[in-house]
């Protein structure tokens, strides 16, 4: 229990604690904050009083303005951060709750606050983990026989998507444009993408570094993994269909991915882990673990359209859905000898369920544009229009409080083709 209340229906209970960056009109250096009801705690104010034996040494990491050095400082060192933010923000402790000056400073209203990309982005890579999803996608342009790719249970599928445009909660995106092959008998044509698609998905911040030739045993993965957001994998459809053979994803995902400001901490979610998906035929044993390592996190996604009073929801999810655990991403990831560096982004792939209120994008929801999605009276889609805001969010329930994500949102603005 902390001395700051919290709506048992606040993402930020005193069990969640997440790391952002913010800053203020009143003071607009980017700085390093911790999530508390509708409060803000500015760790660049009450650095001092982190005295444990590992921040301590290296209290200069709440004074950055990205949270990359405190990711580099290891497993250790969050533990402790966390210990000691528990200890300050409970409502036994006098040390921030009596203090009259430095409480009225250090503690910001999130109304007043605007939110920054969390890290410095090195690099960004996507997988493709969910069953559900690689199933219904396989079976829209393979056929069901041929759904899965012969790798696909044998491994983490994955690819490096562009870390320069991974932007931050409330970025407006404009459509793309690009080649595409609308008629299969006729050459392609370029101009605006009309299938462009949301993607729901969370991804996890690295921590620590590997120096080039070094693997991460996946023992050790979760030392390196040091907390979740929520991501838009925002995807031009018709422009990635003519592009991506033979070599992947290329315009059709670059343009934009959008992530919600506030990490979670893995510490905050581990209350809520569930038993692993059963795994056949067996991974091979690089990739085997045994302690689960998937967790019960309750994920929406909103779309309200420019004629709309309300957003409609269009997705219910959950992200014990996933096939391939975080553990086993970042293990093949490393398997080849890949370093790593603090602050790099991994994602999840689309989250999808096995029933259609849980497809997490609107090709499947949709089903590859034969089938309409209502949103209201005259708003129907099958893909987005300029306009729409998009909407994700998630949370874990727990026994009065919640430990949430906040909101990714993103608006399309009309393509730049003019």
């Amino acid at each position: 229990m902390s001395f700051i209340k919290v709506n048992a229906t606040s993402h930020f209970s005193f069990n969640n604690l997440p790391y952002g960056i913010f800053s203020t009109t009143n003071n607009p250096k980017r700085r390093i904050g911790v999530a508390i009801g509708d409060q803000i705690l500015d760790l660049s104010l009450i650095k001092s009083l982190f005295q444990g034996p590992v921040i301590s040494k290296h209290q200069y990491v709440f004074d950055q303005p990205t949270l990359n050095a405190f990711m580099a400082l290891g497993y250790e060192a969050w533990q402790e951060a966390r210990k000691t933010l528990q200890m300050l923000l409970s409502a036994n402790e006098s040390t921030l709750r009596d203090d009259v000056s430095l409480r009225s400073s250090a503690f910001v209203n999130q109304s007043v606050a605007t939110m920054h990309l969390p890290a410095n982005i090195g690099d960004y890579t996507d997988f493709y983990s969910s069953k559900d999803h690689a199933t219904n996608v396989g079976i829209m342009f393979r056929g069901k026989d041929n759904a899965l790719m012969p790798n696909w249970l044998r491994l983490p599928v994955g690819y490096h998507g562009r870390a320069s445009s991974v932007v931050v909660s409330g970025t407006e995106i404009h459509r793309p444009v690009g080649q595409m092959r609308p008629d299969q008998t006729k050459p392609p044509v370029f101009g605006p993408s009309q299938q462009l698609d949301f993607e729901l998905e969370m991804a996890f911040f690295v921590g620590g570094q590997t120096s080039l030739g070094q693997r991460i045993p996946i023992e050790k993965a979760h030392e390196h993994i040091f907390g979740m957001v929520l991501m838009n994998d925002w995807s031009a459809r018709d422009i990635q269909a003519w592009e991506y053979v033979p070599l992947g994803p290329f315009l059709g995902k670059n343009f934009g991915t959008t992530i919600s400001p506030w990490v979670v901490p893995m510490e905050a979610l581990l209350p809520f882990v569930e038993p692993n998906s059963i795994q056949e035929p067996k991974p091979l044993p690089y990739l085997q673990h045994h302690d689960p390592y998937i967790f019960n996190i309750n994920l929406f996604v909103s779309i309200k359209g420019q004629g709309m009073q309300q957003p409609k929801t269009i997705c219910k999810s959950n992200f014990k859905y996933m096939y391939w655990t975080m553990k086993q991403q970042l293990a093949h990831h490393t398997v080849n000898g890949c370093n790593i560096r603090p602050g790099d982004l991994m994602a999840s792939g689309t989250i999808s369920g096995p029933d259609a209120e849980s497809f997490g994008s609107m090709l499947e929801l949709s089903w590859r544009g034969s089938k309409s999605i209502t949103l209201g009276d005259k708003e129907i889609r099958s893909f987005l229009k300029d306009g729409d805001e998009v909407t994700m969010t998630g949370y874990c329930q727990g026994d009065g409080y919640r430990v949430g994500f906040g909101e990714c949102v993103g608006t399309i603005l009309p393509s730049l083709q003019h």
